[in-house]
């Protein structure tokens, strides 16, 4: 009894030192209030002017008298409870003041102590960060660019029981509160947030919209943890009654779904749908809906893919919570919860679907067009919609081709090197260390460098010891890939071993691209072969010779001219070095017969096009090759005509259009035009065109390509064994090998389509070991016959079927009269009893050409 005693004794003593040190405290504070008054009045007085001060301090204090008087008619200055109003006024009084003061400090960020908030304007019109949309000229979405994948989607394609389902779980009393809930506040504070948070729709939608927690949006203030947590709750309360003021709840239920992050990386309810489900939001049922109300208390805890057990576990409390407020029945609610939790998990890749290495290239021009306009338009967050010159159609037939053809390839390239290694020298010796080389290249190796730089052996064992489990591309499955356990050194070895290819399709009159195919598939090989990559064109650069010896005036030479066909030596200087220089011909022979020009591209010559090129002068053949689209650097060396310079098939593609549009060089297109996320049309993109050749050289030039089909011998000739000839149609062609097959290459035009493809192994050291199966004429030029077999066969395409139009300006020059016995006679008797049709592994050749027009190739040979 004693001890309680002197505790309590002990603990009124404290209780005393502490209200005697809260009084030692006001009178000290009493006396600092009175220094800084009067310090105030000094400076005042020195500014205004004692008596006009002393005015001042008078007026107020008989309006304070007057009030007190006022007062004191109705309330009793007396009274017991007196001193207590008197202080409650005070206190709320200055509460508001203090209130005021902290709202004026979280909307204009005072100071920088909270941060900024959003504007008015921003308020009024809330910009969502909405994925760009790229789409086919024929209206097929193709691919996004998102930093958070989102297609906000209207409130009238919200199913209502996904709006009930998000208000009986979030806040039941959306619709009577105008952003703040006091109750919901009131329940959080007595709970501890046990019973659930305080926060509204409203609020949370601010949260969202406006990124609140965000360090761009923080200030000296939410450096402090505690303190933190109030001023980012102080501004979206602020928010929510701005919002309230500014939309309905119609638009607020819409902007939130169309905001809210669902985990996996969907944003908004369209997405999300479509990523759980594979379907529309409308087509949502209710345990659907509810799985993604659920979500938003944990994305991750709450995610039917990761923790289906979670996620059904609280889609049943979402369904429960839809029954207390009357949503449902108990009847419905329970019944809806014995269902099992059934999703469709269909995750968006920004470069799945069709045109995958097409969109590098987009993103690509889009960011240029921007900066270079400085219109502040960004890519992934604005919503643009990106419309491309891509035909959906033609860009499915040309995947479809490139894997039919380079399946059946790839299986002749394995037989071809079965028990060998493909990487190879000069001389056909396998490159010793060449995964090792590749190996020190990749990111993974010099990540491990870096981590064990004095222990080579651990290097060794992550890149050739350790196997990982991972998926790796195949042609023989149907699902594309198989799931295996591989080393990364074994990988790159599996890798290596792919023929790449690369194909595009262009309108040679307006430089629309129709169909880009850069690589094999863009999940397992990003390299794209169309643009980014640069290689030897081989023969497929000899035209541009052909076009120089016709257009220069100084050379002025024609189809029908002729060169004879012998060995040719040159002997030069490149940086300072004597060099010669003494290019064979791909069949290993000489003719020595006078051939026609047209004949000589046909059968694709080296020893005249190198005479040729001689004649012309090689930086002629640069400078033509400059005018007609070729942009990549070309050395102007003798070997520059027969394709010693690497060049992408993107230009390649671009300057063979100059053949088939009367001369002028026509800019690839990509983009046709830009719109914002309202539709409105940004920027329409214009065909840049300039004359590079005149019409009759281009005219003259597309009869020598038709010769690649129509001479004997020629080596574009296997495009006959596809059923491409239909409706009087007429094609023209250039193949291409370059050393040791490493390269193969074929550009087909017609007068409507240009198409180019590529083949080749991912280095130079990678090819076929004989020219049989490793020219163009072989590996490239099969892809462009059965993706035009394909388009041809669509009724959609039967217009870009059809006969060369007729030359736009007068023919000069003789084109119709090179055909003659005496050279046929000449190639047969030169050719070591091999005669030009037997040159050519396919067809014979068709007749000779009437007197008025240019060949027709139409009917099957």
């Amino acid at each position: 009894m004693s001890e309680d005693r002197e505790r309590f004794r002990a603990i009124r003593h404290a209780f005393g030192a502490f209200r005697r040190r809260i009084r030692q405290r006001r009178t000290q504070f009493g006396s600092v209030r009175r220094g800084v008054s009067q310090t105030i009045y000094k400076q005042t007085t020195r500014l205004a002017g004692e008596e006009r001060v002393n005015s001042w301090t008078q007026t107020y204090r008989d309006y304070r008298e007057r009030f007190r008087s006022f007062v004191h008619q109705y309330i009793d200055p007396d009274a017991w409870y007196y001193p207590y109003l008197k202080n409650g006024i005070r206190w709320t009084l200055i509460s508001a003041l203090m209130l005021g003061v902290y709202v004026f400090i979280i909307n204009y960020n005072f100071l920088y102590l909270t941060g900024e908030m959003p504007s008015v304007t921003e308020l009024a019109n809330p910009k969502l960060n909405q994925a760009s949309e790229i789409y086919s000229q024929d209206g097929v979405m193709i691919g996004k660019f998102y930093a958070e994948n989102r297609t906000p989607i209207k409130y009238q394609n919200i199913p209502k029981p996904l709006i009930d389902a998000l208000i009986a779980t979030e806040d039941a009393r959306f619709y009577d509160h105008g952003g703040i809930d006091p109750r919901a506040i009131g329940r959080a504070l007595i709970s501890l947030g046990r019973d659930g948070g305080g926060s509204t729709i409203t609020q949370q939608l601010a949260k969202n919209l406006f990124k609140t927690r965000r360090k761009s949006n923080s200030g000296l203030l939410t450096r402090i943890p505690f303190i933190r947590k109030i001023v980012y709750k102080s501004k979206e309360w602020l928010m929510a009654l701005k919002l309230e003021q500014n939309f309905s709840k119609e638009e607020i239920i819409t902007y939130y779904f169309n905001t809210v992050d669902f985990g996996s990386n969907a944003f908004g309810l369209k997405t999300a749908a479509r990523t759980f489900f594979n379907k529309a939001p409308d087509s949502l049922n209710i345990q659907e809906g509810a799985v993604l109300v659920g979500l938003q208390k944990a994305t991750t805890n709450y995610n039917p893919l990761r923790n289906p057990k979670r996620s059904k576990e609280r889609r049943n409390i979402v369904l429960g919570q839809m029954a207390k407020y009357k949503f449902l029945t108990r009847q419905q609610a329970d019944s809806i919860s014995a269902l099992p939790l059934l999703t469709e998990y269909t995750p968006e890749n920004p470069y799945s679907g069709p045109a995958s290495y097409l969109k590098n290239a987009v993103l690509d021009y889009v960011k240029k067009w921007a900066e270079e306009n400085e219109n502040g338009y960004d890519l992934y967050t604005d919503g643009l919609r990106i419309v491309t010159t891509i035909d959906s159609r033609m860009q499915t037939y040309a995947e479809e081709a490139t894997s039919e053809k380079m399946k059946a390839l790839q299986r002749t390239f394995d037989n071809h090197w079965r028990g060998r290694n493909p990487w190879t020298d000069e001389d056909g010796n396998e490159l010793p260390g060449f995964i090792d080389s590749v190996a020190r290249r990749t990111e993974r190796y010099k990540v491990l460098a870096k981590r064990f730089p004095l222990d080579p052996d651990s290097v060794t064992y992550y890149m050739k010891v350790k196997k990982y489990k991972m998926r790796v591309f195949s042609w023989n499955s149907k699902r594309g890939y198989d799931s295996t356990e591989m080393t990364p050194y074994d990988s790159i070895s599996y890798y290596k071993r792919f023929l790449q290819s690369g194909m595009v399709a262009m309108d040679p009159h307006t430089g629309y691209i129709r169909a880009w195919v850069g690589g094999l598939n863009y999940d397992y090989f990003k390299y794209d072969h169309v643009k980014q990559g640069k290689r030897q064109p081989g023969s497929t650069f000899k035209p541009f010779v052909y076009t120089t010896a016709i257009d220069d005036t100084l050379i002025n030479l024609g189809p029908c001219d002729r060169i004879q066909d012998r060995p040719f030596r040159k002997t030069y200087r490149e940086n300072g070095e004597e060099k010669v220089w003494e290019p064979r011909n791909s069949t290993g022979y000489y003719t020595y017969s006078e051939m026609t020009l047209r004949r000589a591209m046909a059968r694709s010559v080296n020893s005249i096009t190198a005479k040729l090129t001689d004649d012309v002068g090689p930086e002629r053949v640069v400078e033509y090759a400059h005018r007609m689209g070729i942009k990549s650097k070309l050395a102007a060396v003798p070997s520059v005509g027969l394709g010693s310079s690497d060049v992408s098939l993107y230009e390649l593609v671009g300057a063979y259009c100059t053949f088939i549009n009367d001369g002028e060089a026509i800019e690839p297109m990509i983009v046709q035009r830009i719109e914002d996320r309202d539709g409105v049309v940004i920027e329409t993109f214009q065909t840049q065109r300039r004359q590079a050749i005149s019409p009759e050289t281009a005219f003259l030039m597309r009869y020598m390509l038709q010769g690649g089909l129509q001479e004997p011998g020629g080596t574009s000739q296997n495009l006959w064994s596809f059923n491409l000839f239909k409706n009087r149609h007429e094609m023209g062609g250039k193949t291409g090998t370059t050393s040791n097959n490493s390269d193969g290459w074929f550009v087909g035009v017609s007068d409507k389509l240009v198409v180019g493809a590529w083949v080749g192994g991912d280095d130079r050291s990678i090819h076929f070991r004989s020219t049989d199966l490793g020219e163009g004429a072989k590996t490239a030029l099969p892809l462009v016959g059965r993706f035009l077999e394909k388009v041809y066969a669509d009724n959609k395409f039967r217009n870009l079927q059809g006969p060369f139009a007729k030359p736009a300006v007068p023919i000069t020059k003789d084109y119709q009269n090179c055909y003659s016995y005496e050279d046929e006679s000449a190639a047969e008797s030169d050719s070591t009893g091999v005669s030009g049709e037997s040159d050519s592994t396919f067809v014979p050749a068709p007749p000779a050409p009437d007197a008025t027009t240019p060949p027709d190739t139409s009917g099957t040979p």
